[in-house]
């Protein structure tokens, strides 16, 4: 569970499973063995619940092999949209997309990793449908990585970085920055991009705007957290 997830509210987890669902006849002698503790029951009942949600047999092309196998962010992608679009249902969801850690053969690397973050969010949407609209989709990283290639042809952890922020929701089709320059004199320890925005100026109105959170909540959640930044919204 993802830290930014965790709290007095309860939050789901989801992963596609290779095995077979079990019958009805199987699940029916698991809840009957469960009745008599109340908190076995329970979770399983939440289980099913969950399960019927999703649908049972969902299966996506490439899924099952983790989020960095060819074609499963798509799918995964997919599954949280529709998830999202139920009514009643999720209110944000949280993908990770793994393998962008490129100090070798980045070139190549990148090539196979944006297509795959271009097919999830196209997939996001599609599954969204009449959603989308009212979505905001924020796409970001831990880490930067250093403006010069290594030795390898990739390169290291660095400190500056990029975010996408889309959706219906959002007033794009701009660049939001102050560029500091990559010049050896303008990088940070002469090799790191230097950042000049706070990545917390995206989450608060993010927050305010789809969550409803106030600011005496954000004071509390993000403490000496920017200014948002201006004009994300198209209304």
């Amino acid at each position: 569970m993802p830290v930014a997830l965790r709290g007095a509210r309860g939050a789901s987890t989801w992963t596609p499973s290779r095995a077979a669902s079990p019958d009805a006849d199987l699940m029916a002698r698991i809840a009957q063995t469960y009745q008599g503790d109340p908190v076995l029951a329970g979770l399983l009942e939440q289980a099913l619940s969950q399960r019927d949600t999703i649908g049972a047999g969902v299966r996506e092309p490439g899924m099952g092999g983790g989020a960095s196998s060819p074609g499963a962010f798509a799918g995964l992608a997919r599954q949280a949209g529709r998830f999202l679009a139920e009514p009643g249902g999720a209110d944000l969801a949280w993908l990770d997309l793994d393998g962008w850690d490129t100090h070798t053969g980045q070139a190549a690397r990148l090539q196979r990793q944006l297509g795959a973050l271009d097919g999830g969010l196209a997939a996001l949407r599609e599954a969204l449908g009449e959603r989308w609209p009212d979505t905001s989709v924020l796409v970001m990283t831990e880490f930067g990585r250093s403006a010069a290639l290594n030795g390898s042809g990739g390169t290291d952890h660095g400190t500056g970085g990029v975010a996408f922020l889309a959706g219906g929701a959002v007033a794009g089709g701009r660049v939001l920055t102050d560029w500091p320059g990559l010049g050896r004199h303008e990088l940070l320890d002469g090799r790191d991009l230097r950042p000049t925005r706070d990545i917390r100026s995206l989450f608060v109105p993010l927050l305010q705007r789809h969550l409803g959170v106030g600011t005496a909540q954000l004071a509390r959640v993000l403490p000496d957290a920017p200014q948002a930044a201006p004009g994300l919204w198209r209304s």
